[in-house]
Parts: C-alpha cells; structure tokens; sequence
C-alpha cells in the first residue's frame, strides 16, 4: 500500500514517515499544498494524510480540487483545529476521517485500516482484471489461460499501474515515480529488467496481453499484437 503523508513540520513529517514504514506502508511526504495537489493528482496513491494548514494552498482546497477531478483516494484529515465546526468543514470538503493533532500512531495506522476496508475503496481494487489475466493484489499472484504466477512485491506494483492504465502510454519517468518514489535516484536499467520480469510472467501465464514499448516514451499494456 502506497501512501501520500502532506505535512509542513518537517520533524513531525519525518516522524509519521518513520512510523508508517515500519508498518509495512510505502509513504512519499510533501509540505506544500500546491506540491501536495499535484502528487495526489499525478499519482495513484492507497491513502493521502492530509495537514489542513498548509503554505501555498490549504489542505481543504486541496481536498476540494481532488474530489472535483473525481479523484477518490481515501484521506484523512490532520489538524489541531478540534471544533466542531472545523470537523464539519473537513468532512464536507470530501474527507474519509479527520485525526486531531497531536495523536498517537497507532491511532493513525488504525484510521488508514478503517478507511481503507470501506466498500468501495480499496476492497473493491484487490483483484485487477485486463484481457484474459487477472491479478490478485493482496497475494501478488497472476492469472491468465496457461495458470498462474507469483510477483515480486515490485513486480506487482508495476502489473498494477500498468494494469490499472490499460491501454494507455506511461511515460518512463512517471512509472519510475510511482514504482520507486518520486524523490528516488534509481536507474532507468532497472525500470527495464522488470518490465523484461513481467513479460516473461504474462508469457508464463499464456496471456495475448503483452507490454508495449512506446520508443522514445515508456511503455503500453495492450491485448494482442505483434511483439518487441
């Protein structure tokens, strides 16, 4: 599960990061709200931490933007602002939950498990079906006519962007940014072997789905076609 934690204060940002690592969460962190609203609407993220005060532009506005764009990422709200009035508003603006500062983390780690066991969030997301292959996110398995395979954790998230943007040219750096994170100084190489991996798990599998190079671009997951 990748999440997306907004927060200015950069100790605490480091903290929560900490902490949700050692949970098992992928997490990027940002402190701005213009910076916070591009990564939220660029990339497909589990969760989004939310500060309600941000610089540049207010966590609620941010909020507001997303939902316009039909952008349903589960978030939660985060903020020392305890009113009544300041939780209606957040609630309103299209929040899942909103987390009174300061709180524990576990609190917070039970607040994305709640949030995230909601129907029609990610429960409905675990298995990806493209052509004839489906794949089971939760067990990182993939199925196709021939049988089935299983995916390395990063295998699998890259069968799931690709998967979940069937049919359409994913730039090479965007994929980099969603795989590795977008503060990450990986080489292109390695985005190449596992694109190479999971070819040779879509063939295992004795799928017509296959993964298109766009030269020059990224790459494509189409049904049927010539090959590379």
């Amino acid at each position: 599960m990748r999440i997306l934690l907004v927060e200015d204060d950069r100790e605490l940002s480091g903290t929560i990061k900490l902490q949700l690592e050692q949970a098992g969460y992928e997490t990027d962190c940002c402190g701005q709200g213009q910076e916070a609203f591009y990564y939220a609407s660029e990339y497909p993220y589990d969760v989004i931490i939310l500060d309600r005060m941000l610089p540049q532009m207010d966590g609620l506005s941010v909020l507001q933007g997303l939902r316009r764009m039909d952008i349903t990422t589960p978030v939660i709200i985060t903020t020392a602002l305890d009113g009544v009035n300041d939780r209606i508003d957040g609630l309103d603006a299209g929040a899942d939950d909103y987390l009174v500062k300061p709180y524990a983390a576990g609190e917070l780690l039970a607040r994305i498990r709640a949030v995230t066991r909601r129907p029609g969030r990610l429960e409905q997301g675990r298995a990806k079906t493209f052509s004839n292959i489906t794949m089971d996110t939760d067990r990182r398995e993939l199925a196709g006519p021939s049988g089935t395979v299983s995916l390395s954790r990063r295998e699998a998230a890259l069968m799931e962007y690709l998967m979940r943007n069937a049919g359409q040219v994913l730039p090479r750096g965007l994929i980099l940014s969603y795989i590795w994170g977008p503060d990450s100084e990986v080489e292109d190489g390695n985005l190449d072997n596992y694109i190479y991996f999971l070819r040779r798990r879509l063939k295992a599998v004795g799928t017509a789905a296959q993964i298109k190079t766009v030269h020059g671009i990224g790459y494509r997951l189409e049904d049927g076609g010539g090959h590379d």
